[in-house]
């Protein structure tokens, strides 16, 4: 008789959450049909990280995501039959308190479920009290001197506490600031043993982590081909990644649910919010994704490999938080014959107005205004089309900031006025008189791993036990950032392009933000597309259409991913300070990459037409 093999182990994780505010729903859909092992939540960004800073301000006990008590409560029987570990970073800035108001919860229920905290993150009090000892510590991205008082200060932690506190038994992992894909890479190396030494896993586990952190933008949501997710967006599926021994993982999502798992839709995600590909810092392991490959196996599933890995360097990410005055926005609308003409002439004369009264009562001027008359292309800058006709109806946004709060007050009641005062039209003002709310900026530096003692504590077990982490160093950052950009370029095949095409014929693309920094990832539909794309889309260029958005220190990087037929835009310091200090309609630069794909792009007709043919 021939011995039967040994199934290969196989580990199964669903990602539940993609923001704080995401739907509840995820965690009902994934408990009921993804067969899991893991269900993990993905609730922080630098924006999150401002909002529960800001809501800490107000009251103390705050500063985490009550969402994710709510979402678990009714799911706790489930989750403990199905043998189901739940893995979050739902602790923000007040990992504990998260932790205890769970167990609270698992207590009422009767349900016998071990929760961990993990701790070490936030480092707000001690730089609150001993601040003035670093004066050294500047901005990473900016060189700005350390602000005199931070309102919030955490670490991106790794995974390796997340692991200890699973082979402890905990059933619940709740973190505060760990890098998004520490929860799933924290129980794939649970699961498989890995070695922190193995980096090519590491590598894959984390890519993993990176593909799914951000829910449904990996099986359909926020994808350029829009139109071939079926079903609708009103059941999409979230993800759920299938990994085994050797890193290599299938994407897929629970069968019956809308969406769409295909190459193009994974390798969006891939390109999502990352800088130089080959030099993808994280706290465990540096990540190379420029050799990276997807491959479709099935329908609405999608394997990748081909990550590698490098050491991790000897220092951590701190993001920290700092209020620099305060902000507010009015928005409104206004319709009528030549209403963006209206619209922007009404807003330039609040603000005139405004500057008066300010005057008056010896008040400064206001710190930063950004007017978009909205309808009228004013966040493509000189990008926007003209010649047509005016649209009927816009929606006014102005945005002001100021150090005194009473500035900003006199702003808001000098809104309304408008509406009997200034041009026809004006309605809908959104939420009343605009109020004003502290403007929290985001400051970013780095420190050492051995200044950082990252912890995990069973907070509800019959035998609580608590313990330092041990931290994983490397080498020095700059002996990795191996800046691999604009390398010689392919010349295009069949050359003397013959007729220009916009951009979205040619490739999709997907931006994301990393504090003041945009990343526009762009993949080509074809590998023969990728010299005419590169060839266009020149640092110089790409500076020159976004030049509306550019400051004295922007500044345009490209980098290249063959194995995806990609390119990475990354433009540093052009999101107006990014997340909640940009008074920007899009402070994150979500749309940018939809604005790049109509740039024209020469092509060879021939060659296009070919290409399009095998497609048919």
């Amino acid at each position: 008789m021939t011995p039967q093999k040994t199934p290969e182990k196989k580990v199964r994780i669903g990602c539940a959450s993609a923001f704080w505010g995401d739907t509840a729903n995820a965690a009902h859909q994934l408990v009921n049909g993804g067969q899991l092992d893991y269900l993990v939540f993905d609730y922080l960004a630098e924006m999150t990280l401002s909002i529960m800073a800001g809501a800490q301000m107000k009251n103390p006990s705050a500063g985490f995501a009550p969402d994710f008590i709510a979402t678990l409560k009714p799911l706790l029987g489930q989750i403990k039959t199905q043998g189901i570990k739940v893995c979050s970073n739902a602790g923000g800035i007040n990992a504990m308190g998260c932790a205890e108001a769970l167990a609270k919860v698992v207590a009422d229920s009767g349900i016998d479920l071990t929760i961990a905290v993990v701790e070490g993150d936030n480092l707000t009090q001690a730089f609150q009290t001993s601040q003035q000892s670093h004066p050294h510590i500047v901005d990473m991205f900016s060189g700005q001197p350390i602000p005199n008082h931070l309102t919030s200060v955490n670490a991106y932690l790794g995974a390796p506490s997340i692991t200890t506190a699973l082979a402890a038994a905990a059933d619940i992992v709740i973190t505060g600031r760990v890098v998004d894909s520490a929860v799933v890479l924290g129980p794939l190396v649970h699961e498989f043993g890995w070695s922190w030494q193995d980096y090519d896993k590491l590598a894959q586990g984390s890519l993993a982590g990176h593909v799914i952190e951000c829910g449904t933008q990996a099986t359909g949501g926020n994808f350029t081909d829009w139109r071939l997710v079926k079903d609708g967006y009103a059941n999409m599926g979230f993800p759920i990644i299938e990994c085994q021994e050797d890193g290599a993982f299938i994407v897929s999502k629970c069968s019956g649910s809308g969406g769409l798992v295909s190459c193009n839709t994974v390798a969006e995600q891939i390109l999502y919010e990352i800088g130089n590909p080959e030099a993808y810092l994280l706290p465990d392991v540096t990540c190379d994704f420029s050799q990276v490959t997807v491959e479709q196996t099935d329908t609405n599933q999608v394997r990748v490999t081909g990550a590698r890995g490098r050491p991790c360097t000897t220092q951590y990410k701190v993001s920290a938080t700092y209020m620099d005055g305060f902000r507010s926005t009015a928005t409104f609308m206004i319709g009528g014959i030549d209403a963006g003409e209206k619209g922007q002439a009404v807003a330039d004369a609040i603000i005139q107005r405004v500057r008066g009264l300010l005057t008056l009562k010896g008040l400064d001027d206001f710190n930063d205004v950004n007017i978009e008359v909205l309808g009228t292309e004013a966040t493509y800058g000189a990008q926007a089309l003209t010649g047509q006709a005016q649209p009927r109806e816009v929606v006014v946004k102005i945005a002001t900031s100021h150090q005194d709060k009473k500035a900003l007050q006199l702003f808001g009641s000098e809104i309304a006025q408008a509406a009997t005062a200034m041009a026809p039209g004006i309605t809908g003002l959104v939420g009343g008189r605009p109020k004003p709310s502290p403007r929290l900026c985001l400051f970013s530096f780095l420190i050492n791993k051995r200044d950082i003692s990252p912890t995990y504590r069973l907070i509800n077990a019959r035998e609580s036990e608590s313990e330092v982490v041990s931290v994983i160093s490397g080498q020095a950052a700059d002996s990795l950032e191996n800046t691999w950009k604009d390398k010689p370029l392919p010349e295009p095949l069949n050359n003397s392009p013959e007729f220009t095409i916009p951009l979205i014929k040619l490739a999709l693309g997907r931006s994301g933000d990393k504090g003041n920094h945009c990343n526009i990832g762009i993949i080509a539909r074809d590998k023969r597309y990728l010299p005419y794309i590169e060839k266009t889309l020149t640092p110089h260029r790409i500076a020159e259409y976004f030049a509306h958005l550019m400051s004295d220190r922007s500044e345009v990087i490209r980098y290249q991913l063959p194995a995806l037929n990609s390119i990475n835009i990354v433009m540093t310091h052009c999101l107006g300070g990014g997340g909640m200090a940009s008074l920007r309609i899009d402070p994150q630069g979500k749309a940018l990459a939809q604005q790049l794909l109509s740039i024209p792009i020469p092509i060879n007709k021939s060659l296009y037409e070919q290409v399009a043919g095998e497609a048919e």
